[in-house]
């Protein structure tokens, strides 16, 4: 199984992001820099809810260093829905979706075809 890099303190701010968003989603993007998630990038103007967050893409800037998304489930459900693998199949790269309650244990990460993918937390 394929295995992604996501730094400690990105891991424990995305870990409190969706904690703070609940009981909606969040939804954000990951830069990467030599091989490791260090930062993400909040969805500008976000219409949040307890099932989906929309934003304008348009807004994003382009960034080379995106590779990846994240967001929130406010279920114990970490698996990709059918609108998750639509948003993914648009942005590539790695997917991490973040479910209730909100703690390492509850994170998964997938491909854009909904393929599971091995996260490690390094510091």
């Amino acid at each position: 199984m394929m295995e992604v890099r996501i730094r400690r303190e990105l891991m424990e701010y995305l870990l409190e992001l969706a904690r703070n968003a609940y009981p909606n989603e969040f939804a954000g993007f990951l830069r990467e820099k030599d091989g490791v998630f260090e930062e993400v990038l909040i969805a500008p103007n976000p219409h949040s809810g307890p099932g989906s967050v929309f934003f304008n893409t348009w807004m994003l800037p382009y960034d080379e260093s995106v590779k990846g998304t994240v967001h929130s489930h406010p279920s114990p459900n970490p698996w990709p829905s059918e609108a998750d693998l639509e948003f993914f199949s648009k942005f590539g790269g790695v997917h991490i979706i973040i479910a209730w309650p909100f703690t390492e244990d509850s994170v998964r990460a997938y491909l854009s075809d909904g393929s599971g993918v091995r996260l490690r937390v390094v510091d």
